[in-house]
């Protein structure tokens, strides 16, 4: 309960206060050529993105209007709780999802057939656009729902490499006469030049049961080796519902081998460093241990009274992130504790500088303990 505590009180809130304003992310607009339109994004950006150095696997939203809000609140809450990584988001919002997220035409819909022309955007423009002006790392996933979820499986049959896992979310496979499941017979691949991710789920939807039941039988047999795959029924939620807890469960999936194992924290640093250089090799871009998880070990320590490892964790975590304000009022608690009152009061000190600086929530905590520490010494 106490590293739950911790983990909660370090990353902070999931928005940022402007004012009387709450700010959770920002639109954005580009003009695209491939489409002959202007395209809105909705972005999110992990706490402490400003302070930071480091590159972010980023989670592109389709329906972007749609599930801005909840799926960004659930990147900032299991990300803030280790399960995965700090993401970047970005919500595609819609102009005609019909014609973007169809692979073919269908008459009786006259805008239809558009997929791939909208995965050339994605690939040629949007993409690039947003490695260009922001610290994306190379994974990225896309998520889409109902025809979303159509259009992300037919991105991961015509253009594998574009993303590294798909969320496909009651996807209707059985457009088009099952048109996408009788291309997978030929598209899907027994190895791709990267590890993929697919996570399939669907609600109480019985029309969908057959397609989906086919398409994952024939991804078992042509990519089982390459591709970790997951198919959830959720018996208990319907098309409506599904989103929410596909997104979060997905997540999860995806990221199952992200999570720090309790028993490397107690082996100390070299362990916890280790399994995020095992973490880099599978995931494919470079993973650092983060603050938090550095922060948590030295708290053992200095829980543990072992004040000379604390004090060196501590330490470590502030030449590893020199802009958190958060690392340096761990250290001056450190020294602290070890009647180290100089040490204390300057890194009590740093830490209260940078959080006024950096707009940190807990700048008047940081100050707090800079004036009990010069109280102490008087």
């Amino acid at each position: 309960m106490f590293l739950a505590a911790l983990l909660l009180f370090a990353h902070g809130s999931f928005a940022r206060a402007d004012g009387d304003n709450i700010i959770i992310g920002k639109t954005v607009t580009i003009s695209s050529e491939i489409l002959d339109e202007d395209r809105t994004m909705l972005v999110y950006l992990p706490p402490g993105y400003e302070q930071a150095t480091e590159e972010y696997p980023v989670l592109y939203l389709l329906d972007g209007e749609t599930h801005f809000l909840h799926g960004s609140g659930i990147v900032q809450y299991l990300s803030r709780l280790g399960l995965i990584p700090q993401m970047i988001v970005v919500a595609i919002t819609n102009v005609d999802r019909t014609r973007d997220f169809s692979p073919t035409h269908d008459q009786r819909l006259p805008t239809s057939g558009g997929a791939e022309k909208f995965l050339s955007f994605l690939d040629s423009e949007l993409i690039p656009h947003v490695d260009e002006y922001y610290r994306t790392a190379n994974f990225r996933i896309l998520m889409g729902h109902s025809f979303g979820g159509t259009f992300a499986t037919f991105s991961l049959l015509n253009n594998p490499e574009l993303f590294n896992a798909h969320i496909a979310i009651s996807p209707y496979l059985h457009y088009d006469n099952n048109y996408l499941i009788k291309q997978s017979k030929t598209k899907l691949k027994s190895k791709y030049k990267t590890h993929k991710f697919f996570y399939m789920t669907v609600g109480y939807e019985i029309n969908y049961f057959e397609p989906l039941k086919e398409f994952y039988t024939i991804l078992e047999e042509k990519s089982g080796r390459t591709i970790d795959f997951q198919y959830t029924i959720m018996e208990k939620e319907d098309h409506g519902t599904i989103p929410h807890l596909s997104i979060y469960n997905g997540l999860k999936y995806i990221f199952s081998d992200f999570i720090l194992p309790e028993a490397k924290i107690i082996e100390g640093l070299v362990a916890v460093d280790a399994h995020y250089s095992n973490v880099t090799d599978k995931y494919g871009y470079t993973v650092e241990a983060p603050e938090i998880t550095i922060n948590i070990l030295g708290y053992r320590y200095l829980q543990n009274n072992d004040l000379e490892n604390a004090i060196h964790v501590f330490k470590e975590n502030t030449k590893r992130y020199p802009k958190s304000a958060n690392v340096y009022d761990s250290l001056g608690e450190a020294y602290e504790n070890n009647d180290q009152m100089d040490l204390a009061e300057v890194n009590y000190q740093k830490a209260y500088d940078l959080g006024i600086r950096n707009n940190d929530p807990n700048a008047e905590v940081f100050h707090t303990n800079l004036l009990r520490v010069r109280g102490n010494k008087q």
